[in-house]
């Protein structure tokens, strides 16, 4: 299991104060969500709104990147994975 993030996209979901993010195995897209809280840990500057969560979750990409992996390597396989706070 190979996950590759080739995908720059990311998107806000701000009824959840979510960041959206792809992975892919192989051909299967996987995706991920990463919980406000856990952007705060990783950037103490973050604030629930788009530009400064989307801000925060780029300058922190290969942190969440390499979480990303070891859920999906850890977990059971699932349409999408939940990264919060503790998984940081």
């Amino acid at each position: 299991m190979t996950l590759n993030f080739p995908n720059a996209s990311r998107s806000y979901e701000a009824r959840r104060n979510q960041v959206l993010f792809w992975g892919y195995d192989r051909t299967r897209e996987v995706s991920f969500l990463v919980d406000g809280a856990a952007i705060a840990k990783l950037d103490s500057s973050a604030k629930p709104g788009e530009d400064s969560m989307l801000g925060a979750f780029d300058r922190a990409l290969d942190r969440i990147h390499a979480v990303a992996r070891l859920a999906y390597a850890r977990r059971q396989p699932q349409q999408a994975y939940l990264l919060a706070s503790e998984d940081f």
